[in-house]
């Protein structure tokens, strides 16, 4: 059973920086691309990153570019996303989310983050 745990997430000052993590079981995780969204209050839920498998290909949405840097360590089959000159508008649970074979996604719980001075 798919199984998906962020954490990391709290409240920081605009500019400052925290780090998600998205612990993962019950697949094989470096098989499958992880994908992180978020939502924000009346929002829709969007796309922050992906990373393939290997790691070796990351996908950002623009307004994150530069700023947020996505890894993963398929040894302890997690995977990260570090926030760095974060913005108010960056409030919002952050998920983390597969695709798998089947094409059913899974989602984690999620973890609230907010940027608020």
């Amino acid at each position: 059973q798919v199984h998906l745990v962020e954490s990391g997430g709290g409240l920081v000052q605009p500019g400052g920086s925290l780090r998600l993590s998205c612990e993962a079981s019950g697949f094989t995780f470096s098989q499958y691309t992880i994908a992180w969204y978020r939502q924000a209050p009346g929002k829709e839920r969007e796309l922050v990153a992906t990373i393939v498998s290997t790691g070796r290909s990351i996908n950002y949405r623009d307004s994150v570019k530069g700023r947020f840097t996505c890894s993963r360590d398929n040894a302890k089959s997690t995977a990260y996303l570090q926030m760095n000159s974060l913005k108010p508008e960056d409030t919002a649970v952050y998920y983390c989310n597969i695709i798998d074979f089947m094409g059913s996604p899974h989602w984690g719980q999620g973890t609230q983050v907010t940027v608020s001075s």
